[in-house]
């Protein structure tokens, strides 16, 4: 999990959440301070430049960070979010499935075994099902949270501002917890 005590510029405008798109930003930023110091020959402007792209970098990955335990899943905004109950529960249809197939193939009981194969099959739908909703529903608080957050901010109601970055922060977790989930399973 990612050290929330972090001083980067974008943590005083997303609260302590790093920020995919400030991320890229600073990068495009980062971009030009190289061209600039390779037009200019100042070391002192490429070593800038260095420094942005480095720290767009870090927040880059820094965005995409969160820590799950079984079906919970924090992210370094604090923010926290549970899996989808078709995620749970097919995960746990793909363990029982497992193991029946383990114990059938052990006993020499066929039956078992394809019972134990058909429901780790299902298991592992009804994960997907799962994962696409949160997938989803993370993707529409992020967005409903930002658009609240900057209607709020607009009319200087910061109570509700806070309410709509909170929205956004539980989206964002989601997210990118159904998002690590999915890569685990594809393996990359």
């Amino acid at each position: 999990m990612t050290d929330t005590t972090n001083t980067n510029a974008s943590d005083t405008t997303t609260g302590n959440q790093p920020s995919t798109l400030k991320s890229y930003v600073d990068s495009a930023a980062g971009a030009v301070q190289s061209a600039i110091g390779a037009v200019t020959g100042r070391p002192a402007d490429q070593n800038e430049a260095e420094r942005t792209k480095a720290r767009a970098s870090a927040e880059n990955a820094d965005s995409h960070d969160v820590a799950k335990v079984g079906p919970f899943a924090a992210s370094s905004s604090g923010a926290a979010a549970v899996d989808d109950r078709d995620r749970r529960e097919g995960s746990w249809n793909q363990t029982v499935g497992s193991a029946k197939e383990a114990v059938g193939g052990l006993v020499g009981s066929q039956s078992l075994k394809q019972q134990g194969a058909r429901q780790n099959e299902e298991g592992k739908k009804q994960e997907a099902q799962g994962q696409l909703s949160d997938y989803g529903s993370g993707i529409a608080d992020r967005a409903r949270g930002a658009v609240g957050n900057a209607a709020s901010a607009l009319a200087g109601d910061r109570d509700e501002q806070a309410r709509y970055q909170e929205m956004h922060d539980r989206g964002k977790t989601q997210q990118r917890s159904a998002e690590l989930d999915i890569q685990k399973q594809a393996g990359t």
